[in-house]
């Protein structure tokens, strides 16, 4: 909360000072998450497990898992995958997942030790290695041609044996939770 208050101090509620009562300040419950996959949460009758991952080195951020009857994992933010946040979401972990819902922010190149994003290349790399059902990619460039780019993701799909696209705005999936 420290970090909070100090960056967005108007998110606090404060006692007002002499002569400004009127001030308000945003009426937030703040739950806090913790970085820990043996620590789920329920939101609005959902459980979610939170999935740290790295987002540019030394920062974590954290993805999430959810669904009873069908699990789907949310990374948005990703630049590394922890060895344990892999294991819970690979087939090999906690089972395999329906969907998984991960960011491919570059199109070209291998991210390097200061990228905070993974790049397409490597996005397919790590869905390899998951082994979801199936996988939507978030997040991408002003660089990406969408048409040419889920052509590609369709032939990949095709030799992978996973059925993988770009997500585009609009886009409604629907799977049982």
């Amino acid at each position: 909360m420290d970090s909070i208050s100090r960056r967005f101090p108007y998110l606090i509620e404060q006692k007002p000072e002499d002569g400004d009562e009127d001030a308000q300040a945003a009426k937030i419950d703040w739950k806090i998450i913790e970085d820990d996959v043996d620590k789920p949460f329920v939101a609005s009758g959902l459980e979610f497990m939170p999935l740290p991952v790295m987002h540019g080195e030394g920062y974590i951020c954290l993805g999430f898992l959810f669904g009873r009857r069908s699990k789907v994992a949310y990374l948005s933010d990703v630049s590394r995958f922890l060895p344990k946040t892999e294991h819970v979401i690979s087939k090999s972990g906690a089972g395999q997942l329906d969907l998984l819902i991960l960011e491919a922010n570059t199109l070209h190149g291998v991210g390097d030790s200061f990228s905070a994003h993974l790049t397409l290349s490597e996005s397919l790399d790590a869905i390899k290695r998951i082994r979801p059902k199936g996988a939507l990619l978030i997040g991408m460039g002003h660089f990406f041609e969408h048409q040419r780019e889920n052509q590609m993701l369709a032939e990949w799909s095709i030799r992978e044996g996973i059925p993988v696209q770009l997500a585009h705005d609009g886009l409604r999936i629907f799977i049982d939770l």
